[in-house]
């Protein structure tokens, strides 16, 4: 290694080390690089607060690097503070078969492969995909959504949104319904934005009740309730969109997540077996009704309303979840 970089490890210089990163990926030194992140590293165990420029070079070598370099760095506790999960970063910009040669845990392979057939790759009878892990199939079906995916870049990750609903909002009157406790449910509502109230400022509450989705939402619902239906597309695009993110503060967790929360919910809301099949999924969520509302209010940062109703069998269930930004970070 150059006396100058070491002399930047020396001396904790952050600056000069990323100028270092920028030029090292720029001129696709990748050995050099993960030398850089190697040295980094000693230091680190030497007391050198150093952890920033080494989890930077993972991230950078999970996005631009070819991609034996970057599944190298696709290890569980790699990347905890990147932006979002290096499976994600790493499939963004990569094939699948660039990346899956060289991808050693299963797990991991997982994750990857679902990233990839988000973004329209078919990997169907693919055994390095590791179908076991999340359960779900390894193409996209016909009635499933456009998901919501993250584009990044060496200093930002930039998420697309969900569809605004065909259907708007109009004043509905407030409903009631007994409630009805469901465990399965409504810790499979929340978990939708668990990083939102765990690792950022938000705050969730779900209800399942006997009766409809109006009496759900409004059990939820302090001021006025407006309220519109979701196709059953929409609502899944909104719930793979909340799971994949982190809210305000929070780490995003990625869109194989994202799509695999999204799906365990419509499971459970329309009372199927874990895991299922794509038909089955399919036929049970022609028997729900989906809605999103509001109180009247517009709102900013992330939101979440969403609710579903059984007409077969009269239950209904609900979530509202919010991060919303202080005044300062708008």
């Amino acid at each position: 290694m150059p006396g100058s970089l070491q002399e930047l490890i020396d001396a904790q210089d952050l600056n000069g080390l990323l100028r270092a990163v920028d030029g090292l990926c720029g001129a696709r030194e990748w050995d050099e690089l993960v030398d850089l992140a190697e040295r980094c590293e000693d230091a680190i165990e030497r007391g050198k607060q150093l952890w920033p420029i080494a989890e930077h070079i993972d991230f950078r070598l999970a996005l631009e690097a070819p991609g034996d370099y970057a599944a190298d760095v696709l290890q569980p506790g790699i990347g905890r503070f990147a932006p979002g999960p290096l499976t994600e970063v790493a499939a963004s910009t990569h094939t699948w078969d660039e990346l899956a040669d060289h991808i050693e845990l299963p797990q991991v392979a997982a994750f990857v492969a679902q990233e990839r057939v988000l973004r329209g790759e078919v990997l169907d009878d693919d055994e390095r995909a590791h179908p076991e892990v999340l359960e779900l199939p390894l193409h996209l079906m016909e009635w499933e959504p456009t998901y919501t995916l993250a584009t990044y870049r060496s200093d930002l990750v930039e998420v697309q949104e969900p569809w605004t609903p065909k259907a708007a909002l109009a004043p509905a009157p407030s409903g009631s319904g007994e409630v009805t406790p469901d465990e399965d449910v409504e810790s499979a509502l929340l978990d939708l934005v668990q990083p939102w109230v765990a690792e950022s400022n938000g705050a969730a509450r779900a209800v399942v009740v006997d009766g409809d989705a109006i009496g759900a939402m409004s059990e939820l619902t302090f001021g006025e309730l407006r309220a519109a239906p979701l196709r059953t597309e929409e609502a899944l695009q909104r719930m793979a969109w909340a799971a994949a993110g982190g809210g305000v503060h929070g780490r995003r967790r990625g869109a194989a997540l994202g799509r695999s929360l999204a799906w365990f919910v419509a499971a459970r809301a329309a009372g199927t077996n874990w895991p299922v099949t794509p038909d089955e999924l399919a036929d049970a969520l022609g028997h729900l009704r989906w809605f999103y509302w509001d109180e009247g209010e517009p709102e900013e940062g992330w939101v979440l309303r969403i609710a579903f109703e059984d007409p077969e069998h009269g239950l209904a269930a609900a979530l509202a979840a919010t991060d919303v930004m202080e005044e300062d970070e708008s």
